[in-house]
């Protein structure tokens, strides 16, 4: 529950520091004092937007901060899962906004992402405004909340998992099927193509070697030149390298029993004689080998011609990609043969996912039609204690295709009087009805999912006397189960049963319009509460209605 809530320079409010209590409290207050900025700075705890503007004019920093206890609540695993230090008794939300826009969230006083700040919020503060009253037409709102009184969320998640496999075998399916129309309707193309490539006899690394023979004929001459040059400075004939190692190598042999020195010369020189004719007989091999032939150079051309003109048309650029271009239209190919068998195993496949997902379907559906009649039973039952004698209320679950929800469409219907059919309750209940109606669907959701604190925003639009008392003992008994509920309201039936009474107050100083909260004593409610039954000028009358309300 929500036991201290702190504001600090936020719009209208200079600084609030206020106890919260459990059970259930009212907050009432003039229109405009600023209970809808209280709603704000709270709903900024939850992780919704901020901007800039909501920070008080003149202020450089805005600090909203929340506690709570969480200690009959069992919510230690997101804090383990989050990494953030749990404290069942105090836990700390704090929201921090500053002049420049800077918008900074902390749990525990450890930084979180906005969207941590929210999975947080939705578990501790559901906060009901007069707008969510819209939500009771939106089948979504209705399934999910025939959803919560089923207690059916592991099915669910089998059921979408399911769902999932199905989906993408039907999605798969439904490509191979364009895929096979596709190549079908290309088949003459398509094996044009892959015959085109097929007598192209493609093999790797051949454009390679075909474009380094075809560089090695153009320039025949000129390496033949090279090589023949090269080989006239290594051996001619008394003008050679070799000739003249021969002799200095000689030279020194001569001296080698007179002179010792002369050996280690005698043994380079030998070395380097030795590979002067193995370079020499290796020129001469690859002299031999250069050879002019203007048809084979054709043919390499050609060849290589026709590889270039396949790699321009099939909009590749190497052999590689040529070869695999090939292999992808035999797969082709293969796939129009035996597309029949494909799409049997695949279209198997499909039918085995579509049942078991069918099957996890009907067991949702079997859930969600029981929660449905006991649903209505209950909504029945507090309608008529809210002075709906008459009403019947309805939930049709019909089947539609399956989807990522279930094969049920959840429809709400509603009459408030034995003389009118059932019809869509948007179509059909007042303002008033409709508060009433939600106002029931929250108690039995609140008691199903544990929220540990429930704000409502004027939830009471649209009735007045007896039926606001009931309301209000509706919410009162909310707050007995382990809850805390917060009513903001207008009407003094309903501020009476408060087991705590706040009271917002806007005042005129010298710095400007400011608001406030505050706890009312004893005596203070009394004088609230006659003001809200005969305004500004509170008469003695309206003093004993007040306590007769407050059942004193």
């Amino acid at each position: 529950m929500l036991k201290h809530l702190y504001i600090k320079n936020f719009t209208l409010i200079d600084e609030l520091d206020i106890d919260l209590h459990s059970g259930f409290s009212v907050i009432t207050g003039e229109t405009g004092a600023g209970k809808s900025i209280i709603l704000g700075a709270i709903g900024l705890l939850l992780g919704q937007r901020a901007d800039s503007k909501s920070i008080k004019q003149g202020a450089d920093k805005c600090v909203i901060e929340a506690h709570f206890d969480l200690s009959r609540y069992n919510m230690k695993d997101f804090f383990s899962d989050n990494d953030i230090e749990y404290d069942e008794n105090d836990c700390i939300i704090r929201r921090e906004l500053t002049a420049n826009g800077k918008s900074r969230a902390f749990i525990n006083d450890t930084p979180v992402q906005l969207s941590m700040m929210k999975d947080l919020g939705d578990r501790l503060v559901d906060i009901h405004s007069q707008h969510q009253n819209l939500l009771i037409s939106k089948q979504d709102f209705q399934l999910n909340v025939v959803d919560i009184i089923a207690d059916d969320a592991k099915e669910l998640e089998c059921y979408r998992q399911s769902f999932s496999s199905f989906h993408d075998a039907k999605k798969s399916l439904d490509t191979l099927k364009e895929e096979i129309e596709r190549n079908r309707q290309n088949l003459d193309f398509l094996q044009f193509q892959c015959n085109e490539l097929t007598q192209a006899n493609l093999q790797e690394d051949e454009q390679e070697d075909l474009e380094q023979r075809s560089e090695t004929m153009t320039h025949s001459e000129e390496i033949k030149g090279a090589f023949y040059e090269a080989d006239n400075a290594l051996s001619a004939e008394g003008s050679g390298v070799i000739d003249a190692m021969r002799s200095a190598l000689s030279a020194l042999k001569s001296i080698e029993r007179v002179y010792p020195f002369a050996q280690e010369l005698v043994q380079r020189i030998d070395s380097c004689y030795i590979e002067l004719k193995d370079l020499s007989e290796e020129i001469n091999s690859q002299l031999e080998r250069i050879d002019f032939d203007p048809a084979e150079l054709d043919a390499i051309n050609n060849r290589l011609d026709k590889l270039y003109d396949l790699e321009k048309k099939y909009q590749v650029e190497s052999i590689a990609e040529l070869i695999a271009k090939h292999e992808e239209l035999k797969r082709k190919l293969n796939h129009i043969e035996s597309s029949d068998d494909l799409l049997a195993d695949l279209q198997k496949k499909v039918d085995l996912l579509r049942d078991k997902a069918k099957g996890d379907a009907d067991k949702l559906t079997k859930l969600r039609k029981h929660a449905a009649q006991q649903v209505e039973k209950e909504i029945q039952e507090k309608l008529t204690q809210l002075g709906m004698p008459n009403v019947r209320f309805k939930i049709q679950v019909s089947e539609e295709p399956l989807s990522q929800k279930g094969q049920d469409a959840i429809s709400f219907y509603f009459s408030a009087n034995t003389s009118t059919p059932l019809q869509p309750i948007s179509q059909v209940a007042s303002g008033g009805e409709v508060a009433r109606v939600m106002l029931s669907l929250k108690a039995m959701i609140s008691g199903a999912v544990k929220l540990p604190t429930i704000i409502f925003d004027e939830i009471d639009t649209g009735v007045s006397g007896k039926i606001a008392e009931k309301m209000a003992e509706i919410m009162k008994e909310m707050g007995n189960h382990e809850r805390q509920v917060i009513s903001i309201t207008h009407l003094p039936q309903i501020a009476a049963l408060g087991t705590a009474h706040y009271k917002v107050e806007k005042e005129e100083t010298a710095t400007g319009t400011t608001s406030r909260l505050r706890e009312l004593s004893s005596e203070e409610r009394i004088t609230e509460i006659a003001q809200m039954l005969s305004g500004s000028e509170v008469s003695e009358a309206a003093i004993q209605n007040a306590k007769q309300l407050l059942r004193l």
